[in-house]
């Protein structure tokens, strides 16, 4: 199983020497273009740059992973792209941005939550490799084939990272159909978030709600939520990463595993830790988003989680309200940092 690690612009070689030492368990490294929206907030590492500096350094370590052999995914995910959705001129500046970054790199596939984009380039670029976004959050066959014909690959809806079940049933319809079947390890984002949709549109208009005199500030509806400690207690089962010691049980079931690493502060911890299949240390500081300072002063100890967890909640019957194993799983992995 390889991963598909996510670029994010620093001015220190940190992600691009992890990923060189990591080159063997890396399929490809997806990254956004400048000033195109995209489906995370900016987090500026390069403040003292200005954006022309920005692509010279992003060009730079681009490069670098070309030359390392490592293919390139264009990420064209944003939840919405306003005016411009079906303009002439912006299908236009998508082709001319994906002829420059082929000739200059390893581009061979992008990765989008836009039908009419994903039309697009397979009606005009037969070697661009097109894949649906997990921000789509398809999860069914029927989904799927809705969009059979635009897309040569598919992120399956994160909730179901632990129902393999599921997955099997969604796997087996992708080799009939000649598809390819991703997942996504590390986010935290919660299950069934009935704010994501509206989370994703912010991040996407991003540029321009930052110029406005806002009355309020959203900073995501999990983080509001696991303010309470009574909340907090179902953080196991309300969400859908995978361990990086699970990661071998889904040998088979996807083609690569997708690693949130953009605007994780340590890119390279989430990295080694899912190529070598073991962490020793907080378990939310691999996710994005990382929830780990709403649990201080605790840690949740990611060695103290029984290694059957991933065997037990993905095939169990998600009975949650009546169960309450993950939270005496979540309660025996905290350790106090007061101690």
């Amino acid at each position: 199983m390889k991963f598909s690690v996510g670029y994010q612009l620093r001015q220190d070689n940190s992600l691009i020497t992890a990923i060189r030492d990591n080159s063997d368990r890396i399929g490809e490294v997806y990254f956004a273009w400048q000033g195109v929206p995209n489906g995370r907030n900016s987090r500026n590492l390069t403040s003292n740059l200005n954006k022309f500096e920005c692509w010279q350094l992003q060009e730079k370590q681009l490069n670098e992973i070309t030359q390392l052999g490592i293919p390139l995914n264009l990420l064209l995910n944003a939840a919405c792209y306003g005016k411009n959705s079906q303009s002439r001129q912006f299908f236009n500046n998508l082709g001319d941005t994906v002829e420059y970054l082929s000739e200059k790199f390893s581009l061979t596939s992008i990765t989008t939550t836009s039908p009419l984009i994903a039309k697009f380039f397979k009606q005009n670029f037969e070697d661009i490799h097109v894949r649906a976004s997990v921000n789509m959050e398809i999860g069914t066959t029927v989904g799927m084939d809705y969009l059979a014909e635009y897309f040569d690959s598919f992120y399956l809806k994160r909730d179901l990272n632990r129902n393999f079940t599921a997955i099997k049933k969604i796997r087996q319809w992708c080799d009939k159909n000649n598809k390819k079947l991703y997942g996504l390890a590390n986010s935290g984002c919660l299950n069934y978030c009935s704010s994501h949709i509206f989370h994703d549109n912010l991040v996407a208009h991003e540029d321009e709600i930052s110029q406005m005199d806002n009355a309020y500030e959203f900073e995501g509806q999990c983080r509001i939520y696991l303010k309470s400690e009574e909340k907090r207690k179902h953080w196991l089962h309300i969400t859908n990463f995978i361990r990086p010691e699970d990661i071998g049980l889904y040998e088979g079931l996807f083609d690569g595993i997708k690693l949130a690493t953009r605007v994780n502060r340590n890119p390279r911890r989430v990295i080694d830790a899912y190529a070598k299949a073991k962490f020793s240390g907080n378990l939310p500081e691999l996710l994005e988003p990382d929830h780990s300072a709403l649990f201080y002063p605790y840690v949740v100890e990611n060695k103290k989680i029984p290694d059957d967890f991933a065997i037990v909640t993905g095939n169990c019957n998600k009975d949650c309200g009546n169960c309450g194993y993950c939270e005496k799983v979540l309660q025996n992995s905290l350790v106090s940092l007061e101690n």
